[in-house]
């Protein structure tokens, strides 16, 4: 008998290509682990809510830091509580499941449904993190060594990993994983986005933003290129500020929403000094980006 497995095919709120959808799938029906990278802005973190509510699914998220473990997304054994306890009276200490907390990973496994497990920004903790996940994400269940209680998963986990490629992931990982890159939204697939946060927006103002976002992401010297969160954070800046379009034209308002670097600021306003106004045409920015 053909197992029938459920699809991803975007939500309302989150725009997705048909590669990202086919990706998503993919690791769904094949139990593997889904790779994300892209630059920030990307939308790479929160694809894994929208995955989970378009499955019915619980989310649970396991934020990576630079002193994170692997053993933290397991299980953690309390023993100051269980000290606590045992000076204050608070509790059976004799009993030490009382003190085991299951991490997201942990979690994940013990879960009596299918849930959505998002490993965020794997990149950020030490090389060996990834290597020390390899057995359970691949047997699906671990041990609790205080306990000698096995946590089995009863239905694997969608799990879905984000890296900013801050460092080299290893290939024993790398080989667990389905993986895809998300590109940055070209003007098409932007448009649809500016129009799940921003409706009604003026068509002529809209193209106006766009061009200029779309120019100021073509400036080689910038250090870092503004994002699809800070465009939909601009035109909020902008329909508040009241902003005109004849305005909008001639200048780059509230250019901080869009630009965290103050080198880059000034690269900018070099460039408007030496233009004297940025692009209000697509041709401007080249055949790329014409119709």
């Amino acid at each position: 008998m053909t197992r029938k497995f459920i699809q991803f095919q975007g939500t309302p709120e989150y725009v997705t290509s048909a590669a990202l959808q086919d990706a998503v799938n993919v690791a769904i029906a094949l139990e593997r682990p889904l790779l994300l990278k892209g630059e920030p802005g990307t939308g790479k973190t929160v694809l894994a809510g929208h995955v989970a509510r378009a499955l019915g699914m619980k989310l649970l998220t396991w934020h990576i830091k630079s002193t994170s473990k692997a053993q933290d997304g397991l299980y953690v054994y309390d023993t100051v509580q269980r000290l606590n306890d045992s000076r204050f009276g608070g509790g059976d200490v004799a009993d030490i499941r009382r003190y085991i907390r299951l991490g997201p990973l942990g979690q994940s496994f013990a879960s009596p449904e299918r849930v959505v497990l998002l490993i965020d920004e794997i990149d950020k903790a030490d090389l060996e993190f990834p290597n020390d996940l390899l057995r359970e994400l691949d047997e699906m269940q671990f041990t609790i060594m205080e306990t000698s209680d096995t946590i089995r998963a009863q239905n694997r986990p969608v799990v879905m990993i984000t890296s900013n490629n801050e460092k080299e992931l290893p290939d024993a990982f790398l080989r667990r994983c389905i993986f895809h890159f998300i590109d940055f939204p070209d003007r098409e697939q932007m448009t649809e986005i500016v129009a799940v946060h921003h409706k009604q927006l003026d068509e002529k103002l809209l193209e106006q933003v766009l061009i200029k976002f779309f120019w100021l992401r073509e400036q080689p010297e910038f250090r870092k290129k503004p994002s699809t969160s800070e465009l939909v954070d601009w035109i909020s800046a902008l329909l508040r500020g009241g902003v005109t379009l004849e305005q909008l034209e001639k200048t780059v308002p509230f250019v901080g929403v869009l630009l965290k670097k103050e080198q880059d600021v000034r690269v900018l306003d070099r460039t408007l000094k030496a233009k004297g106004a940025p692009p209000t045409t697509w041709s401007q920015l080249g055949p790329r980006y014409s119709q």
